[in-house]
């Protein structure tokens, strides 16, 4: 059986990401390709138990914990969900994967990026993406959306500015690796997923 894809759509806070994975779900709809939605951290039982802890406002973890359990949740979710997926040959769109460590955890917290490596060789060895869209928006207007949502902001969306800017150079670096695909979110919905549509095609 021929293995799935494996697509990432990454970014940080007001990228546009749920609105996009919407417009995925449709497409895959479309084709009639079989398919898998899920997120990061999340994902599993125990994955969606540790999202709870990293997101709600009233904890406070340290930088190197909060990575540790970004780590254990994805390994979980590997394990559990995602490669089994592939191997069926189900197609796995996550919300949010390795690269949003680097841009969080990296260089949004200031954890040195070679020790994020050495974990991730040990969570997730010989596990890439197929695709990865990593979605780069404007300060303004992320705020802009966020401020939009009318709903209790999570731990990371309280963080000030200079994180939300440092992550955002994290997420610029990544975009520069092999098969990341950094695509403009600042216009509307439509016209942002002109540009992933053909990144989606080239998967067929």
């Amino acid at each position: 059986m021929k293995r799935g894809r494996f697509i990432v759509i990454d970014g940080s806070e007001g990228a546009g990401k749920s609105t996009q994975i919407n417009y995925i779900r449709d497409w895959l709809s479309e084709h009639h390709i079989d398919f898998w939605l899920t997120r990061e951290p999340g994902g599993t039982a125990v994955g969606e138990q540790v999202r709870n802890i990293l997101l709600n406002p009233a904890n406070t973890i340290d930088a190197d914990a909060e990575l540790l359990l970004m780590m254990a949740a994805r390994r979980q979710h590997l394990s559990a969900e995602i490669l089994p997926r592939l191997s069926r040959g189900q197609w796995v769109i996550c919300d949010r994967f390795n690269d949003s460590t680097y841009a969080y955890q990296g260089y949004g917290r200031g954890i040195n990026i070679t020790r994020i490596a050495e974990l991730e060789r040990w969570a997730m060895p010989d596990v890439e993406p197929d695709l990865r869209l990593i979605m780069s928006v404007s300060p303004e207007i992320a705020m802009q959306r966020l401020d939009q949502r009318n709903t209790h902001k999570d731990r990371f969306e309280q963080e000030q500015a200079e994180f939300f800017a440092a992550v955002a150079h994290g997420y610029h670096v990544r975009a520069q690796r092999e098969n990341a695909v950094s695509i403009d979110a600042d216009g509307d919905s439509d016209s942002v997923f002109e540009q992933i549509r053909p990144h989606l095609m080239a998967q067929l």
